[in-house]
């Protein structure tokens, strides 16, 4: 089985953070919007996220449009769990941060006790692909609870908790350039930011004026994120594509 995730390229940034701004942006619309609520949004989600995840297990390389499928549905998975948890059970966002961060680092260990390694650059087997999606997932989570925690418990404001969580991925892009941070720590620390950088990005372009947000409306934010990443899903195809055959004929 070939590696199964893309190589890390701007795209992958670009479409990371869009699919994190639609798994919060999506997650409102199906739950306010359409009147869902949060159970019914997350049991609805939960199936469709099962759906992808059964067709990238099953497939033997990585495919574009399968793959950010699934890592689009476990954005909006992932920001349910944690919504279910602050509004339906009343636990805080700082108690669903610590709960998260300790559930993803319980992963890491597992996964690293498993297969020596950590690194994205070598999931070419179902066992690591499984430690890899549920790694993802609870990023999601951990971001969703993070983001909010800055936002609106300590009532930042959407603008100011982009900003931040935005300099910090600067910060370790830095580090992991010119002061050699491990590529490995650099990738999973950026891929957790950019869950609350894109909802707290999401949140300003929805949100009504009045709440700090620019009045966008979580359908229109959604289906200008959507459609971008469909685009780019679209062209990383094509590439793909363009690439096997060259070497087919070789």
């Amino acid at each position: 089985m070939l590696n199964k995730v893309p190589e890390i390229t701007l795209f992958f940034w670009i479409i990371k953070i869009m699919a994190t701004t639609v798994g919060e942006t999506a997650a409102d619309f199906l739950n306010a919007d359409l009147h869902f609520g949060l159970t019914g949004t997350s049991l609805v989600m939960g199936v469709l996220l099962l759906v992808a995840l059964v067709f990238q297990l099953r497939a033997k390389r990585y495919v574009p449009a399968i793959y950010w499928i699934a890592v689009v549905l476990i954005s909006v998975f992932g920001t349910l769990v944690t919504d279910n948890l602050v509004d339906n059970f009343g636990i805080t966002t700082k108690t669903t941060t610590i709960i998260f961060s300790g559930a993803l680092l319980a992963t890491f260990a597992a996964w690293y006790a498993s297969e020596k390694t950590l690194s994205i650059h070598s999931i070419f087997t179902t066992r690591r692909e499984l430690f890899y999606w549920v790694a993802i997932l609870f990023t999601f989570a951990l971001g969703t609870a993070a983001g909010d925690l800055v936002a609106e418990g300590m009532q930042l404001g959407y603008a100011i908790s982009a900003l931040v969580f935005g300099a910090v991925i600067g910060v370790v892009t830095l580090a992991h350039y010119f002061f050699k941070l491990n590529s490995v720590l650099a990738f999973w620390i950026a891929y957790i930011l950019t869950r609350p950088f894109g909802a707290s990005c999401g949140d300003l372009l929805s949100q009504p004026i009045a709440n700090g947000g620019l009045g966008l409306g979580t359908v229109a934010t959604t289906v200008i994120f959507l459609g971008t990443i469909l685009s780019l899903v679209s062209y990383l195809t094509i590439s793909q594509k363009k690439t096997v055959s060259a070497q087919t004929q070789r």
